[in-house]
């Protein structure tokens, strides 16, 4: 008696059976090859789940590849400013020590109504493994989020998770502080949204699992490094999930998702004015 053979197939294309394939829309969890895979904002779908959720682009795997080689504007303008102000600022003390005397984060001085400093203070770093850490994971997790939703978006996403991790911070804290951390964190949290939504497919639950570990690293990090500001990291972690959830819901256009990022920007500006 021959043993059976139990070597599982590859799965095929719903819409072309003879195409072996390991994508899965990240709805309905149907398996789909490039060509049918359509970019979201909210992960890969399939054509019929995509049409429900409005206009899409199908986005073929040669696409994909181009557009994966080239850092998207937005993110190349954050890594490329922050990395430029640091070396100013090493090169030169005394123009360093100015930068942090005008735009570092200290909460007494946004009360007396240096509000900037709620942004500007994403720009500046303390050293250079700070930097390093910070514009690594914006470089792994900003293209990907400004592919999927947009420029305007993405910028939207960015300064409202710095500005909310800011004021986090300011709550309970009186000394200074820079760094990028509560903006990245937000990243985090608009992956962990999109990972959520899918959390139903198998895809989605690796996604879900991979961030939360990360997530989970980070948060405990604090508790083993002194000066981490955690307030922040948790401030811009519940702004970017926050927005990237709301554009789970409602956002069909870019133009929505842009409204809804620079509006929960504004109310944590705000927020931190009168805070």
């Amino acid at each position: 008696m021959g043993a059976m053979d139990h070597t599982p197939t590859a799965p095929t294309c719903y819409r072309h059976p003879g195409r072996e394939t390991y994508l899965s829309c990240s709805d309905c969890g149907k398996p789909i090859c490039a060509d049918c895979s359509i970019d979201t904002p909210v992960g890969q779908k399939c054509p019929d789940c995509a049409k429900s959720r409005g206009k899409a682009t199908i986005i073929t795997g040669s696409q994909l590849r181009a557009r994966s080689t080239s850092i998207p504007p937005v993110t190349m303008f954050l890594l490329a400013s922050s990395v430029v102000v640091y070396i100013l600022g090493a090169v030169s003390g005394e123009l360093n020590n100015t930068l942090f005397r005008n735009f570092a984060l200290l909460p007494s001085a946004v009360a007396d109504g240096e509000w900037w400093r709620l942004v500007s203070t994403a720009f500046l770093h303390s050293g250079t493994m700070h930097i390093l850490f910070n514009m690594y994971a914006l470089y792994l997790l900003g293209p990907g989020v400004e592919r999927q939703v947009g420029s305007r978006s993405f910028a939207g996403l960015y300064l409202a998770s710095a500005l909310l991790g800011s004021v986090a911070y300011a709550a309970f804290n009186s000394g200074p502080a820079v760094g990028a951390s509560g903006a990245v964190f937000g990243l985090f949290g608009a992956w962990l949204a999109s990972a959520w939504k899918g959390r139903n497919t198998s895809a989605g639950r690796a996604q879900l699992q991979s961030i939360g570990v990360i997530l989970g690293i980070n948060l405990l990090l604090p508790l083993a490094v002194p000066r981490i500001a955690w307030e922040a990291h948790v401030g811009g972690l519940v702004a970017g999930f926050l927005i990237a959830f709301l554009w789970t819901q409602v956002a069909r256009d870019e133009r929505t998702r842009s409204a809804i990022a620079f509006g929960v920007a504004a109310a944590a500006l705000v927020l931190g004015i009168l805070v």
